[in-house]
């Protein structure tokens, strides 16, 4: 059985000591916690944004939801920043995460200009449900990046398992 290397490089996503370092950070459990909190947040404003689009009604509750999310965002962006800082030693742009750090900084202009817009009233509410829906598209896409990150990290994981358990079983029979 082949199991996919993480990387286009063909590089593991982390070292041994990298890896060591991820699962003895509280750093990966806030992050473990934020991640589905700021998703379920994303869900519940995309309801209302869709609300106020369809109805007209509900301006306030769906400006508050992303305003929530944008703050959620930021919480997230700044604790995975020291993560990354605790596990590869810099704040962004690691080598494992590059793309998805690049993708980050365009989600947050996104939120960020949403959020300039609001309280500079410089958009109209209808122009501004567009820009909220156009940041969440990039929230979207980085999420998936995050996730298939996530899904490479178990899969070298379960190799490692799989290499050791035949490597054990394999020096058990040498002489």
């Amino acid at each position: 059985m082949r199991i996919p290397k993480p990387s286009a490089s063909g590089r593991a996503l982390y070292t041994a000591d990298e890896r060591r370092r991820r699962d003895e950070t509280v750093w990966t459990l806030v992050q473990g916690i934020l991640a589905p909190v700021q998703f379920l947040i994303f869900l519940v404003s995309v309801g209302l944004i869709l609300r106020y689009l369809a109805t007209g009604e509900g301006l306030i509750a769906a400006e508050f939801s992303i305003v929530v999310k944008t703050l959620t965002l930021y919480s997230i962006m700044i604790t995975g920043s020291i993560w990354e800082k605790v596990v590869f030693g810099r704040y962004l742009f690691a080598r494992p995460f590059f793309w998805e750090d690049v993708f980050s900084i365009l989600v947050l202009a996104w939120h960020t200009a949403y959020l300039l817009a609001l309280f500079t009233g410089a958009l109209t509410s209808g122009a501004l449900m567009a820009l909220a829906l156009a940041a969440y598209l990039t929230y979207l896409i980085n999420a998936g990046q995050f996730l298939w990150k996530l899904r490479l990290a178990r899969l070298d994981q379960a190799g490692r398992a799989l290499a050791l358990g035949n490597g054990s079983s394999l020096s058990g029979s040498t002489p």
